[in-house]
Order: structure tokens, then sequence, then C-alpha cells
């Protein structure tokens, strides 16, 4: 049985999804980190940086921490959305989520979702590149149905839900074609339209 330790946010989701495409019985432990809870001892030990989301295995009491991390972890236990021959392909994609997608579009909402006012610079900054990403993920998606390929898998998995964050961008989703025909195709997964709701609290995924 997988534990997961998570909060309400595009990285936690990633997990909760994860874990019902593959099926796996788990078990969701809340972090308020408006709390500040990730930052207690107890919670340290399992994540060195203090952050969201990390799974112990309790099939070998094995921690892991930082999402593409879990992910990988996930997709090779289960066998599901990591297929041996295309891994090169779907790591590029999933190391971009991670190290570009993730962080710049997070920044993006801290000044234009969460303290509007406070810099014109980060302001513009962080809405030119999330539109940039928009533009580039559409021109992705004319060529190919998923990121890495053909095929759905973590690399999409990983993405999906920081453009399903759209309403706080501000920037349209419904002018990029490519990227809504992807971003719609996903939303209609009946694993993701649970795994979005991880709180069991009646979330819907935001149309375009």
């Amino acid at each position: 049985m997988i534990e997961l330790f998570t909060a309400d946010t595009p990285n936690g989701k990633k997990i909760s999804i994860m874990l019902e495409e593959i099926g796996y019985k788990y078990k969701l432990t809340k972090v308020d980190i408006y709390k500040g809870e990730q930052f207690k001892p107890e919670f340290k030990k399992i994540s060195p940086f203090s952050k969201i989301p990390v799974i112990i295995d309790h099939d070998s009491e094995e921690s892991i921490f930082e999402s593409g991390a879990i992910l990988i972890y996930l997709g090779e236990k289960s066998n599901k959305f990591y297929e041996k021959n295309n891994r090169t392909k779907i790591n590029q994609w999933l190391m971009a989520q991670m190290g570009l997608i993730g962080p710049l579009i997070g920044q993006h909402h801290q000044f234009h979702h969460f303290n509007p006012g406070k810099s014109k610079f980060g302001e513009e900054r962080y809405f030119k590149i999330t539109k940039k990403l928009y533009e580039e993920l559409d021109e992705r998606f004319k060529v190919s149905k998923f990121l890495a390929g053909e095929t759905y898998t973590i690399a999409d998995i990983a993405t999906w839900p920081w453009i399903a964050r759209h309403e706080w961008h501000d920037i349209g989703l419904k002018n990029y074609k490519n990227l809504t025909r992807w971003y719609l195709e996903i939303a209609g997964r009946e694993a993701v339209i649970k795994g979005y709701d991880l709180m069991n609290e009646g979330a819907v995924i935001p149309k375009p």
C-alpha cells in the first residue's frame, strides 16, 4: 500500500492522478503547507527540503520525495506509462516539466495570482515566460499527440496539473488549439478526474 503525503497543489495532483491511473490502493495523508506542517521534524525525515509530495511504499517501507522521482518509481513499479523503449524521450519531457514548466509557472502564480501589484517586473517577466511556454507546448502538440509521442506517459501526468491552473494564468488556454486538445483529452480520463479531486472536496477540472 502506498501512503501519499501531499497538499492540493499541481505537484500533489501529479501523484494522486498517477496512483488512480495505475489502480494502486493508497492512503492520503494531508500536509497543511499553509500552517507549516511540512517543516515538522517528522516530515523532514522523509522530505529533506520540506516539500510535498512524498510517498511511502509500505510494501518495502521505502520513502520517495520529489514528484518526478515518485512518478518514475511508480512507473517502474507498475509497468505503466513509462515504456522501456521510450524512456529517453519521456525523461526529457519529464525533466522539462520539473526544471522549467513547473518552477516558472509557479513564479507566475506567485507574482500574478497571489501577490499582484507588488512587483511590476516580476508580474511582466513571468507572464511573458508562461505565455511562451503555452506557445511552445502548442507547437509540440501540432506534431505529437502527447508530450513524448503517441502514448500518454508520466511526462503528461506531470505537466497537465500545471495547465489545469490556466484560470490563474490569464493567458487564455482556448487560444491554443493544440494545447487545448491535449488538455481536454487528458481531462476526460476517469483517473484524472478522481486524482484531481484528491481532497474529496468536489473539485472540478476547469474548462478552457
